[in-house]
């Protein structure tokens, strides 16, 4: 099993902090409820109320650039719609010191406009980009993965996925086989379910 990302070596609270907001805004517990895998679960991580928290978006923001650190990364984000606050925070964060740019890929291009699947980076060409994807919640992995195949399929190198909650479900076996590693800032072990 995976160990969380433990980014509270000064013991500031950080990670701890975020896992009481979680608990208390997206973490339902006792009634069945349906995963995007399939799967069928009795808790259930609704992480909308979580990353439109100010503090919460904040903290997860920290965490994942605490998370990149000094490896070279060009861009971050991931599939849209869970993604795209969670890149953007992080983006934000990011400047001056480090800028990263952001993006996010759609599930199905639009049948208008520029009918892209990647977003956000305009024309730019993507070959030998560095990206990380970033998730609210992981459980097998397979949603993350099409963002993955988009930006390889335009010569970007992935490499990583950060995840807000890692729900302990093969996400991390999975994405090995697609040679990815999976950083979680918090899994359901942190939760008393």
């Amino acid at each position: 099993m995976q160990e969380a990302l433990k980014s509270d070596a000064g013991g500031d609270g950080r990670r701890e902090r975020l896992i009481e907001i979680v608990a208390a805004r997206s973490l339902i517990c006792g009634r069945e409820m349906r995963l995007v895998s399939g799967a069928t679960s009795r808790h259930y991580f609704d992480m909308k109320p979580t990353i439109f928290d100010p503090e919460a978006l904040n903290l997860i923001a920290d965490l994942m650039l605490e998370a990149i650190g000094d490896a070279p990364v060009d861009l971050v984000g991931g599939l849209e719609m869970g993604a795209v606050p969670i890149a953007a925070a992080v983006c934000q964060k990011s400047f001056p010191d480090r800028p990263l740019r952001g993006f996010f890929v759609r599930k199905q291009p639009k049948d208008h406009g520029t009918r892209r699947l990647v977003e956000g980076l305009g024309d730019r060409d993507l070959a030998g980009l560095r990206a990380v994807i970033v998730e609210d919640v992981t459980t097998t992995g397979g949603s993350s993965m099409k963002a993955v195949q988009a930006l390889r399929a335009e010569g970007a190198v992935v490499e990583t996925m950060l995840t807000i909650v890692d729900r302990e479900e093969g996400a991390e076996a999975n994405v090995a086989k697609e040679g990815l590693r999976l950083l979680p800032l918090l899994t359901v072990s942190d939760f008393p379910l």
